[in-house]
């Protein structure tokens, strides 16, 4: 990456993930980390993060990733099935979290973890 320092992504699909991390290495984008796995649970053991950006669509907030903010640092993602909405979190100075809903967007659904049935909720209001 070019504009961070470092950049952690995580691939669910293995022969995905593998093309990413050759395509980043033969770009020189060392400072780029690739994980081929579930990214519901994120990558604890090199939070915090100043912004995790999600690029599929969970049915509820993966918990996980709000807990691997930085104060100040914003999770970005879709939530829903049919009906999804774009949400940006914003981890506050006392450990809660302000929510703006941005706009509807369709997005893949997140497989993997975010896929293992919950009892229905909303994003987490903000506390």
């Amino acid at each position: 990456s070019r504009i961070a320092k470092e950049v952690y992504t995580i691939e669910i699909v293995k022969p995905l993930g593998e093309r990413a991390r050759q395509t980043l290495a033969d770009l020189g984008y060392d400072n780029v980390h690739v994980r081929i796995g579930d990214g519901y649970k994120g990558w604890p053991e090199r939070a915090p993060f100043d912004a995790i950006l999600v690029t599929a669509a969970p049915l509820t907030v993966p918990e996980p990733l709000l807990k691997q903010l930085k104060t100040g640092g914003k999770l970005v993602l879709p939530v829903g099935r049919v009906i999804q909405n774009l949400y940006v979190f914003t981890k506050r100075a006392d450990g809660g979290f302000d929510k703006k809903e941005v706009l509807p967007v369709l997005f893949v659904p997140m497989t993997g973890e975010a896929q293992k049935p919950r009892p229905p909720s909303n994003p987490p209001p903000p506390r």
